[in-house]
């Protein structure tokens, strides 16, 4: 569930970029150029976040064989 919503966050960040980079002047002076390149940063920042996710994301059978041994040791202790 969660990776669905890294790829839709990923997706729209790209068509955001899509739009946005020939609008933008990196070789602005002041306060344009600055927000340009903060604008893009912020960007990257949260391409970068949402591909960690997808791709580092656990698997689900790690997940349920964590649960299995976490299940087994609370009842040997029992």
């Amino acid at each position: 569930m969660k990776k669905n919503r890294y790829l839709l966050c990923l997706l729209l960040c790209g068509f955001m970029l899509y739009f946005a980079v020939p609008r933008l002047s990196l070789h602005a002076e002041g306060i344009e150029g600055t927000f340009s390149i903060v604008w893009l940063a912020f960007a990257l920042i949260v391409m970068a976040g949402n591909l960690t996710g997808i791709l580092y994301s656990p698997k689900k059978t790690v997940q349920k064989i964590q649960s299995q041994k976490l299940k087994k040791k609370s009842r040997s202790f029992h």
